[in-house]
């Protein structure tokens, strides 16, 4: 625990939500279970394996006493998650949390539910990708994008934000897209979005009429029960991944697996999307390092040919 426990000794008050500590990176020893988040004014605890009261108490008390020093007077905002590949367990340990809740991340606002299910509303390991899409609409005005398994819309924010044209936005639950408008309008993005609440492999009809797309974004789950498994569904996204490009469009690869290597989904692009060519893996954040980055999150960039 000592890492984790040196690291809130010497946190600092922040106000963009960013990883602090990044236990699952492997670098850390004695501490692979734990990682720290910051959504201001709310700090996320989240261990992923069962932790006793004692060793709980020891960091909640670490934090009490580092938050006295660099904020004094102010509440301190703590939420615990212990949680497993099945369930989440969340908890408010101390202060509260605002309802709404939004958050700031390069200018743009999310909303973000800390304290219910296993995702947040935002997933910070994504940065770099969004800043990466939001670069590439300030190049390319009036940019097309398909965002699949859009989630919250994360991505849709970046890039209308960067002056893309009209980005389509589809994923199977339709709460998510909810959340997903009501992240446009905090930006103020009143136009250029659309959200098709749909299961992309029940029917590629839907998506495929609003194409072809000068930008695919793909990040699906690695693994979700009924709905993605990326050892199967990964290859078959792939292979109708080039009829919905433009010449000389790209696809935003993303695969945050553990157990899947950035050579296999390379393999898997070469294998079943050959005219693609990957002309490079995005950075992940610096605070998402790991010991071992072909196992972290793999961001890749890949090319239609003109």
């Amino acid at each position: 625990m000592s890492t984790l426990l040196d690291a809130i000794a010497h946190l600092q008050p922040v106000d963009s939500a960013q990883r602090l500590f990044h236990g699952r990176g492997g670098r850390h020893p004695g501490c692979e279970d734990w990682t720290l988040d910051a959504y201001p004014p709310v700090w996320l605890l989240t261990c992923f394996a069962p932790v006793d009261e004692t060793t709980l108490a020891t960091v909640q008390a670490a934090f009490a006493r580092r938050w006295a020093e660099v904020a004094p007077g102010q509440a301190l905002n703590l939420v615990f998650q212990q949680r497993d590949e099945v369930r989440a367990q969340t908890r408010l340990l101390s202060g509260s949390v605002p309802e709404p809740h939004t958050v700031v991340e390069d200018g743009a606002r999310y909303k973000v539910h800390l304290l219910r299910g296993f995702n947040h509303g935002l997933f910070l390991d994504m940065a770099e990708g969004r800043r990466w899409v939001r670069a590439q609409a300030v190049a390319r005005p009036g940019l097309t994008v398909l965002n699949l398994f859009a989630y919250t819309c994360a991505f849709s924010v970046a890039a209308l934000q960067g002056g893309a044209g009209r980005v389509v936005n589809v994923d199977m639950a339709a709460g998510a897209l909810g959340i997903g408008k009501a992240n446009h309008a905090l930006n103020g993005l009143s136009a250029g979005a659309s959200f098709l609440p749909h299961d992309l492999f029940s029917s590629w009809g839907k998506v495929g009429r609003g194409g072809p797309y000068d930008l695919v974004i793909a990040d699906p789950p690695s693994y979700q029960k009924g709905s993605f498994v990326a050892e199967k569904d990964y290859p078959r996204l792939l292979r109708r991944l080039p009829e919905l490009l433009t010449p000389g469009g790209q696809a935003l690869l993303c695969l945050n697996s553990p157990k899947r290597t950035e050579a296999e989904l390379r393999t898997w692009v070469a294998e079943h999307a050959p005219t693609l060519q990957v002309t490079e893996r995005l950075p992940n954040p610096a605070a998402f390092a790991d010991a071992d980055e072909t196992r972290s999150l793999k961001v890749l960039v890949a090319r239609r040919p003109d």
